[in-house]
């Protein structure tokens, strides 16, 4: 019964391991790449509360909010958060990126 256990428990390791480490690879090659897709950024970041389409889910709808806001105010929120949104969900040039793009949804 031990070796089962054993095997078992060894045979689990390297599933996950094996499972854990593409996922790595995946975001290594898009940093490196210097390339940095603000859509993709939001999608990973934000589509959970905003929406995959920026329409609101529990965040507000965002389909129009760079004619409510300015890339700086939206910078400024990212940055900062409001009301039950945190701050700093993505940072940096991430957070620019994203915030130029948004302030282009009009």
């Amino acid at each position: 019964m031990k070796k089962w256990w054993i095997g078992a428990v060894l045979g689990s390791a390297v599933l996950l391991g094996a499972c854990g480490g593409g996922e790595e690879e995946a975001a290594d090659t898009g940093s490196s790449a210097g390339e940095m897709d603000p859509e993709t950024i939001f999608i990973q970041n934000c589509s959970g509360c905003h929406g995959d389409n920026l329409e609101g889910a529990s965040g507000p709808n965002l389909q129009e909010v760079g004619s409510r806001l300015s890339q700086e105010e939206i910078l400024s929120v990212i940055q900062n958060g409001q009301g039950s949104m945190p701050s700093n969900l993505i940072e940096g040039e991430e957070a620019e990126v994203v915030a130029e793009w948004l302030s282009g949804m009009q």
